[in-house]
């Protein structure tokens, strides 16, 4: 559902920047502004739906922000033996850092639109874990606080 808000929303800003004639005789302004409204619920019911089967599964809710994530991983990093980050986990990063700031890449970028691809899979599979680990990081420096309170 938050798939097609995005594709509708994307329709409707073409049709309102780029049409001029009528859409099965009505103005391209009505189509533009009812096919964003039609974005906006389906994002809407999406988003709600995504929520309720994540209560429903039992899964915890996240724990902080984008920013409160990347706050906590410098302290992730400096506690990171308390906390039990594998040093393995440590030698993925790095190496995933180096792929991408590296020339040599397993597709060429000489390659039109396949030669992003893997530097676009290895930032996102970078980004992902730095973000479940400070997330993870964030519940555990938590629940210290809260063991440490009377």
């Amino acid at each position: 559902m938050i798939f097609l808000g995005i594709m509708l929303a994307a329709i409707g800003v073409s049709t309102l920047v780029w049409r001029d004639a009528d859409l099965i005789g009505l103005p391209p302004v009505a189509v533009g502004i009812a096919l964003l409204v039609l974005s906006v619920g389906s994002i809407t019911l999406g988003v709600t739906r995504r929520k309720r089967r994540r209560v429903a599964r039992g899964e915890p809710e996240p724990v902080g922000s984008v920013i409160d994530r990347a706050k906590a991983l410098p302290r992730l990093l400096k506690q990171r033996r308390a906390y039990g980050l594998p040093s393995t986990r440590l030698a993925q990063w790095g190496f995933a850092i180096v792929y991408l700031v590296s020339p040599i890449d397993v597709l060429p970028e000489f390659l039109p639109l396949i030669g992003i691809t893997d530097d676009a899979g290895v930032a996102v599979w970078l980004l992902t874990s730095l973000s479940t680990a400070a997330g993870q990081y964030l519940s555990w420096e938590r629940s210290k606080k809260q063991d440490r309170e009377p």
